[in-house]
């Protein structure tokens, strides 16, 4: 559900807001840090997402700054076992092999109720065989011009309302998902510039049906380098984790995942075309895996609070602000 997307690329040039900010050294900031990151919303809100990137970076590690920002704890990179990863915990057939059995199961029903409502008019009004028939063509008719020309988003889009309608659990875990992509990129040094709850709100937001929830960010670097054909790699490492931190979260919180194949096939694609092989790959999804799964473990409290802050349509520099205030220095 998470994506990485980029708009503008990074120059490192500070701009501060113009009620007058001043930072003095690396070991004494005169300014708030709720102020900058309500200056990062602004940037971001207007598209500028070199400025918000600068303020964020400037504020980096420094005392009442952004401490968290790209601080995180990692495992040493090596291939890990599956027994290894099981003495941690993680059963990697249930992390990495989600199945969305809430929304299989409600289209499943509306194809059952389609059938039901269909022979009941034939029934209650009289429907002759050949007007049934017309209207059948005409359904399927509108489902294949939406499986064509919106890739599945109308069908898509109705749903994922019903689910967040009428099931908390698909509602919740949704939250949770895109709680721990936030999470782990922000922790990863990778500044989430926005994000959705629901493909309704992507809709509105995006004015696209193609478009479905999720987090998006700022990842300059990553996608010159994935242009040029060369990914360093540690920006395949913060990649790959966060692509699977949504999944994690499912995992952490439900032991199993439902939401999340788009982001395994998305990392399953830029590994196949970086040319790694199987044994490669095993080894980098492993270590990515229990990398993440550490990190989000270690701040559980930061991201629950985080959810919460999501699910009340927080903005970006808020949830930054709750992460800050909930990861202590001796967790860092």
């Amino acid at each position: 559900m998470g994506t990485l997307m980029h708009c503008l690329s990074y120059k490192p040039q500070l701009r501060f807001p113009t009620f007058g900010i001043t930072l003095c050294s690396s070991s004494e900031v005169s300014v708030s840090r709720q102020q900058v990151l309500k200056q990062v919303d602004k940037e971001l809100a207007k598209g500028d997402e070199r400025a918000a990137l600068s303020l964020v970076k400037d504020l980096q590690g420094k005392p009442g700054g952004l401490r968290c920002f790209g601080a995180a704890r990692q495992v040493p990179q090596r291939l890990y076992t599956l027994d290894e990863l099981k003495l941690n915990g993680i059963v990697t057939q249930s992390l990495l092999s989600p199945v969305d059995a809430t929304l299989g199961s409600i289209e499943r029903n509306l194809q059952i109720a389609a059938v039901v409502g269909g022979v009941s008019a034939w029934n209650v009004f009289g429907f002759s065989p050949q007007r049934l028939f017309y209207v059948s063509l005409a359904a399927l008719f509108l489902w294949t011009l939406d499986a064509i020309s919106f890739n599945g988003g109308v069908s898509s889009l109705a749903i994922d309302t019903i689910g967040h309608t009428f099931s908390q659990k698909y509602h919740n875990r949704v939250i949770q998902h895109e709680a721990g992509h936030f999470l782990i990129a922000y922790l990863l040094g990778i500044l989430p510039k926005g994000y959705t709850l629901t493909s309704l709100d992507a809709f509105k937001k995006e004015g696209s049906l193609n478009v479905q929830a999720g987090t998006a960010f700022v990842d300059v670097e990553f996608v010159e380098e994935v242009n040029a054909g060369k990914v360093s790699a540690s920006t395949l490492n913060r990649f790959a984790c966060v692509a699977l931190a949504g999944v994690v979260a499912e995992y952490l919180l439900y032991g199993y995942a439902e939401g999340g194949l788009a982001d395994i096939n998305q990392l399953d694609s830029l590994l196949r075309s970086l040319g790694f092989t199987q044994k490669k790959t095993d080894s980098q999804v492993r270590w990515s895996v229990l990398n993440t799964v550490l990190i989000m473990r270690r701040h559980e409290a930061a991201r629950a609070k985080l959810a919460e802050a999501m699910a009340e349509g927080k903005s970006v520099g808020s949830c930054i602000d709750i992460i800050e205030n909930t990861i202590g220095d001796a967790d860092i």
